[in-house]
């Protein structure tokens, strides 16, 4: 945590001068293209768009009155939900760095605040598994099967996590962003896998009010729903891979009753050969040499008959 604070007051320090500059000085221009509406040239009228293009890009909104100048993006909700979805490489792209030291700062944090946010998940996900086991204990303890346990376990998880990190939120966002309840749903999922295309991010409305720590409740909920997705697919991995032992298994036993059958249909062909194969009682040599003898009898018997035909012609 004091790390955190100590990152967002550099962040705030670093950027709410640029920023706050950056927006007089559009504000500027915005009151300056008003006063010559009537002696504009169309190169006067690119320059403004490319110049309001340039200022959206860097997260300047110019609407309304010059009122808007004391919002600032780099409050301390804004710079907590900013750590949060760096830490989390989600990286929306809405909110950066400007300033040159800014991004130095930015990169050398990254560096070493995403592993230390990987630790944290870990822990996270441990104590998650810690219920995952005492709930499976209980389970047990009614006399349930391992396997119907561990199924028991990820869908009680499954469930949960879908609700609270899923099914809520896009209520909140609902009634906060004016968001339909699909593009909730779409925005969480799409955060919580780390995808994070940036079309749907909260808090981004230009002009809207939102409430002071809505955006840093937000970066807490995506900490605990990132630990829930992790949990998650460590249970499916587990239930997958005691699956694939028992398909191995059972293959493994069918093959070594297959070896057996034919291990004993062989030696029921060897105690009971068939009839080509019985052998004469006068050979004792075997058929091969029974074969042989019977042939060359045959041959003599084929020349002699040759012979006589011969003599009576």
């Amino acid at each position: 945590m004091r790390v955190s604070r100590v990152r967002l007051l550099s962040e705030t320090a670093l950027e709410t001068d640029f920023e706050r500059e950056l927006r007089t000085s559009v504000y500027e221009m915005k009151a300056a293209f008003l006063r010559r509406l009537d002696d504009l040239t169309p190169e006067d009228v690119e320059q403004f768009v490319e110049n309001l293009t340039h200022a959206v890009k860097k997260g300047i909104y110019p609407l309304g009155n010059s009122s808007e100048l004391d919002h600032n993006n780099w409050d301390f909700s804004n710079s907590f939900f900013f750590v949060g979805s760096t830490l989390s490489t989600i990286g929306y792209g809405t909110l950066s760095p400007k300033t040159a030291g800014g991004q130095i700062f930015c990169v050398i944090f990254a560096l070493f605040g995403i592993p230390l946010n990987l630790i944290f998940l870990h822990q996270v996900g441990k104590t998650l598994s810690m219920l995952c086991e005492k709930l499976g204990k209980c389970l047990q303890s009614q006399g349930m099967k391992e396997k119907k346990i561990k199924f028991l376990t990820l869908l009680f998880f499954l469930m949960t996590g879908i609700l609270i990190f899923l099914g809520l939120p896009p209520i909140v966002f609902h009634s906060t962003e004016g968001w339909t309840y699909s593009e909730g749903i779409y925005f969480a999922f799409i955060t919580l896998s780390t995808v994070g295309f940036g079309d749907y991010v909260v808090g981004a409305q230009p002009g809207k009010y939102y409430c002071s720590y809505y955006r840093a409740l937000v970066a807490i909920w995506i900490l605990f729903g990132l630990a829930w997705i992790a949990l998650l697919f460590n249970l499916l991995i587990r239930f997958l891979e005691d699956t694939e032992k028992k398909i191995a298994e059972d293959l493994q036993k069918m093959g070594k009753a297959g070896r057996e059958n034919g291990r004993s249909l062989k030696k029921c062909q060897c105690a009971n050969p068939s009839p080509n194969e019985t052998l004469p009682l006068s050979s004792k040599e075997g058929p091969q040499k029974f074969f042989f003898e019977t042939e060359e009898k045959d041959n003599r018997e084929e020349k002699e008959t040759s012979f006589l035909c011969e003599t009576v012609l």
